[in-house]
């Protein structure tokens, strides 16, 4: 199988969102599912479409000088408000090499939106970093993730929150509700909701997904950014649609608590088993 390039390029994905990847591929989440994250991972499906190995992480870096003046040029050009990190790989997986991005990108005029599982968390340090960017994260979280993974993931959602902009990206699912484990994932569910800031994603499952055939969830045909696909949505209003129209914009609209504490103070996430 053919391996990505280690040249990062801002690059305008189908939805038209701009999306500045640090990692290409996912190893931490093909580890979990050699399918990706729900055995259903859209960019490992896309990478397998196009026979790149998804299952090895490539960092991604600028050439020289020139390379990263270009790409500065290029982000102050585009027609959104934000530049996306986080979309063909988890930029979790080597948040150092992340952080030597963002010290080349700090200063774009643009919100960076960062879209992790925290597959490493952050440090202290890093953080500190951070609080100095105008950034966004957002933790991608869901019923269907690990309890252990989902419970340091929401852990790491409120402890970034002193830091930075933090919102809970959370995919979510039509769990059926006469199935047991799809009851016991719909209380998670509701449970995540009641977190603060947060944003509802749909999930598009392949139809030979376990998910659909043992019950679980709900699945339904829909159009997700002009194209139709089997989708599960929590309610009617989960956006579907392009980037340029949606109300959230990843979180870079999103008005969040500030935290002024000299010392962060760790709430707990409210998630319910």
């Amino acid at each position: 199988m053919k391996q990505y390039s280690d040249k990062i390029a801002l690059v305008k994905n189908s939805r038209g969102v701009y999306c500045l990847d640090t990692t290409m591929g996912c190893s931490s989440g093909l580890k979990y599912d050699p399918r990706g994250c729900y055995s259903d991972c859209y960019a490992a499906k896309s990478a397998k479409l196009y026979g790149y190995d998804f299952s090895k992480t490539v960092l991604r870096k600028f050439e020289n000088r020139r390379h990263e003046r270009k790409v500065l040029s290029q982000i102050g050009k585009i027609d959104l408000d934000f530049v996306r990190i986080g979309a063909s790989g988890d930029p979790s997986e080597n948040w150092e090499h992340t952080v030597s991005v963002l010290k080349v990108i700090q200063n774009c005029n643009k919100e960076i939106v960062i879209i992790t599982k925290h597959w490493e968390n952050l440090t202290d340090l890093q953080l500190q970093f951070f609080g100095t960017l105008n950034i966004c994260v957002n933790t991608s979280v869901s019923a269907l993730d690990d309890p252990v993974l989902l419970a340091n993931s929401l852990f790491q959602y409120h402890r970034i929150k002193p830091f930075c902009k933090s919102v809970l990206r959370i995919v979510s699912c039509d769990f059926n509700l006469e199935n047991e484990a799809g009851k016991r994932m719909a209380q998670v569910q509701d449970g995540l909701f009641e977190n603060g800031a947060v944003i509802d994603t749909v999930f598009r499952p392949g139809k030979n997904n376990p998910l659909i055939t043992d019950g679980v969830i709900n699945v339904r045909k829909g159009v997700f950014s002009g194209s139709k696909c089997l989708m599960s949505k929590r309610t009617r209003k989960t956006y579907t649609g392009k980037c340029g129209t949606c109300l959230e914009m990843c979180g870079a609209t999103m008005q969040t608590p500030e935290y002024k504490q000299k010392r962060p103070i760790y709430k707990q996430a409210k998630l319910f088993y």
